[in-house]
């Protein structure tokens, strides 16, 4: 472990130099490219000289202890040496964390689809309070969530909703929420007081970019139509709805939000990119089964995450069989209330198979 942390060191090192150059501070593309791999190494770098400081501060009380009479001083540095010496192992477990193998999708922005499931009407309200809970997530996190497409129910809620989240490590955190949502509660349609229970579907796509997938413009069949429902002028009046099916796998995406053919086609492409990406990774997954318990979860739809008891305020994590009886701060935005924990979890498997 150490000589690879010496080697992000160095390497830190370097990137540092070639950033303060002047013919790489020209170069647009090498400067970014350099600038991300800069940061990418800096926690580990910091962590590790953090540890190294550390060490060398256990190493000078033991001196100090071995060579000095004054009791005193001796004493004082006893019980700075057990302070210290009860952070090493936290340090340690922190610096194998940074140096598993990192998922490649992690540093890319994601694409948020909720799709009411199982339960009518009550399923669309809780699409409608889950895609609120993680816009207030993303919020509190600094970072941004663009609505892209949105099917409306009579109801208040969402049939399905589909959002862009452009954050700093966005799909590093929101991975762990794909699956199904179950929801535990007297729907507001419910007339006699019975409990019902409710299902959504959530996906978290990684943004694929074009180098990530490669789509031939022969294998796509576009057709334009009039958007339906609510909209301003000009929406349900020319035909800037678009739909795109990819021939070869058979996904179709249709955006109609904006009054522009170009943008719904634009946004449509986007998305169709991220499904195709999440279908060759399922692909990918399906081939190495014997290995799905050091994934998260199985990455399947079909797999009940999650629990939303209303009458006992309790929200339960199945993956972990974790609860919190705080389910009101959890759906105001407090997500890492369980998300911490299931990733905390999901590094250790992973450290257990290193």
């Amino acid at each position: 472990m150490f000589s690879k942390l010496e080697e992000v060191e160095q390497r830190y090192e370097e990137l540092s130099h070639e950033l303060s150059d002047s013919n790489v501070v020209q170069n647009r593309e090498l400067f970014e490219k350099l600038s991300k791999e800069y940061k990418a190494q800096e926690k580990v770098v910091l962590v590790y000289r953090k540890y190294k400081k550390l060490l060398n501060d256990i190493k000078s009380n033991k001196e100090i202890i071995s060579q000095n009479e004054d009791d005193e001083l001796v004493s004082l540095a006893k019980e700075e040496l057990k302070e210290l010496e009860e952070n090493v192992p936290t340090l340690e477990h922190e610096l194998k964390i940074l140096l598993l193998p990192k998922d490649p999708n992690d540093d890319k922005n994601v694409i948020l689809e909720i799709r009411a499931g199982a339960g009518g009407d009550e399923a669309s309200i809780f699409a409608g309070d889950l895609f609120r809970m993680y816009t207030r997530y993303v919020e509190s996190l600094g970072w941004k969530c663009e609505l892209m497409s949105a099917s409306e129910s009579g109801t208040g809620g969402y049939k399905e909703v589909i959002a862009m989240i452009t954050g700093d490590g966005a799909y590093s955190r929101l991975k762990y929420e794909s699956g199904v949502h179950r929801v535990q509660r007297v729907p507001v349609t419910e007339s006699q007081g019975r409990v019902h229970t409710s299902t959504c579907t959530v996906a978290v796509l990684p943004e694929a970019e074009e180098v990530d997938v490669e789509i031939n413009e022969k294998d796509l069949r576009i057709d334009v139509y009039r958007a339906g429902g609510p909209g301003g002028q000009c929406v349900n009046t020319t035909d800037s709805a678009v739909r795109i099916t990819h021939i070869p796998t058979g996904i179709v995406v249709a955006m109609q939000d904006e009054k522009s053919q170009f943008k719904n086609k634009e946004k449509g492409m986007r998305v169709l990119r991220a499904r195709i990406l999440e279908k060759k990774q399922q692909e990918a997954h399906a081939e190495r089964a014997q290995d799905r318990k050091s994934q998260v979860g199985t990455g399947d739809r079909s797999e009940k995450i999650r629990t939303y008891n209303y009458p006992q305020s309790r929200v339960t994590d199945h993956r972990i069989n974790y609860s919190i009886h705080n389910l009101d701060a959890f759906m105001a935005g407090g997500v890492d209330l369980i998300l911490d924990p299931v990733i905390a979890y999901y590094q250790s498997e992973a450290l257990k198979n290193e």
